[in-house]
């Protein structure tokens, strides 16, 4: 039996995935243990995996000037043409002849003739011709959404928020290169050694600018490296590891995560705890909280308690005033992480963003009884969304006057921060565009002085 090529895995999965609905970065982990592939296959079927999903509405319209029925197409032929057109348009290495010879191959294993001229055909009248510039498209919205693959309610979402200019640009940051970040485990290794090693191996890095325990890879593949299989460093977005700075956190305090799968903020917290105190971490699913509980286990961490329960529900656990910190990373529509998963942005809808608004006010409204009087919240997202965000916010004040925006919130943020166009009077919106970072809005809480007695808060 032939061994299936990378193409062909990657094939497998954005079938599954563009049509089956699941989710890409699970489905890229079992493939490629299950293919058992190298760091050279690994790279490359990642690339054109998420390459191929983040332009589909591009690499749609593209194939429409070529077959005018591409509605009438198998699935699986599609998304050889979608993959095959990606390589084409936008990776530089592989010659267009073997691409178009490795996807006639791929089209004789798996169809019959007809759809093998089909393929041949097509790609080979690409390759003559060259793809549309898409100037043609007049409208303004149609035109940014196929250029950019951004479906065109988001776009027009974006520019109702923020304006066109800024839709724009999150929408092209969105298909740009991210550079992957490390958080050192302080417990193991700092960060100058950490960063003096990897530089020493050929790796090149330098230092972010939101946290002092990260560290940005801009050249080398850190998941083979020592530090990260030793547990000395984990993998995390730069704006992630901003949100459990802003905490403030101190030696043996006790503190909740109510929302912690898939654990890299709870990980910071004990870390920033030098593993005392607690760190009380839950999630409404079970088998999420397993995840926590090993990443604690691989980085060292003794004081992670973790159970699996509806955040909403946490005042059954504990009576009020028991925490002197609280993160609240609520569920939200993800839109702020498109680029590391990009079939969020054809996944969700206009009335998801509503319904994830309710539960993050609910999730606000429950927890905050449970702070100290002089503790704080941090509320987070990884969206770019006011509805999710600020609106959220402004919400639970009006309704809760006990509680206020922590004003030294805004003098603890980053230099680099401090004069961004994402700070309100609500907290701070990182936008992709901004530090070529994760999508992100956090902001910290506090009881007022004058807030009375502990009922005002449900006031």
């Amino acid at each position: 039996m032939t061994k299936k090529t990378v193409r062909n895995h990657a094939l497998d999965v954005l079938t599954k995935v563009g049509d089956g609905g699941g989710f890409s970065h699970l489905i890229i982990d079992q493939t490629i243990k299950k293919a058992n592939l190298n760091n050279k296959d690994v790279a490359l079927l990642t690339e054109i995996v998420y390459g191929t999903l983040n332009r589909k509405l591009t690499l749609a319209y593209d194939l429409k000037q070529f077959v005018k029925k591409e509605n009438k197409l198998q699935s699986w032929v599609k998304w050889l043409l979608y993959l095959s057109f990606y390589q084409m348009k936008y990776l530089n290495k592989v010659p267009d002849h073997a691409i178009i010879n490795e996807a006639v191959e791929i089209a004789k294993q798996r169809g019959h003739q007809g759809i093998v001229k089909l393929v041949n055909g097509v790609l080979r009248t690409a390759q003559r011709n060259g793809f549309t510039d898409y100037s043609e498209i007049e409208d303004a919205y149609e035109r940014l959404a196929i250029e950019t693959s951004t479906p065109r309610w988001l776009i027009e979402r974006w520019d109702d928020s923020y304006g066109l200019e800024k839709a724009e640009a999150i929408a092209r940051q969105n298909l740009a290169h991210q550079a992957m970040s490390i958080r050192v485990n302080p417990l193991r290794i700092s960060r100058e050694e950490a960063i003096e090693q990897l530089r020493s191996d050929g790796f090149e890095v330098s230092p972010s600018l939101f946290s002092n325990q990260g560290i940005v890879i801009e050249k080398g593949n850190v998941l083979t490296h020592d530090l990260f299989t030793q547990g000395a460093v984990t993998i995390q977005d730069q704006s992630s590891m901003l949100v459990t700075e802003m905490m403030q956190i101190e030696d043996d305090q006790m503190v909740l995560d109510a929302c912690s799968a898939p654990g890299g903020k709870t990980t910071h917290i004990a870390e920033k705890l030098h593993n005392t105190g607690e760190v009380h971490a839950f999630d409404i699913h079970e088998k999420k909280m397993r995840v926590v509980k090993e990443k604690a286990e691989t980085l060292g961490l003794i004081n992670i308690k973790t159970a699996s329960k509806d955040a909403r529900l946490l005042t059954e656990n504990y009576p009020p005033e028991t925490f002197d910190r609280i993160l609240i990373d609520a569920p939200c529509s993800g839109l702020g992480v498109i680029r590391t998963k990009p079939d969020i942005k054809y996944s969700k809808t206009e009335n998801d963003i509503d319904n994830l608004a309710i539960i993050q006010f609910e999730l606000l409204t429950k927890i905050a009884p449970l702070i100290k009087k002089d503790g704080m919240i941090v509320y987070s997202t990884c969206t770019v969304d006011p509805t999710e965000n600020e609106v959220i916010i402004a919400e639970f004040l009006t309704s809760h006057q006990a509680f206020e925006v922590d004003p030294s919130f805004f003098e603890t943020l980053p230099v680099q921060l401090k004069d961004s166009v994402g700070i309100t009077e609500f907290g701070l919106q990182i936008f992709p565009d901004d530090f070529n970072t994760d999508g992100f809005f956090m902001t910290r809480l506090r009881r007022r002085e004058d807030d009375g007695q502990l009922g005002n808060i449900l006031s």
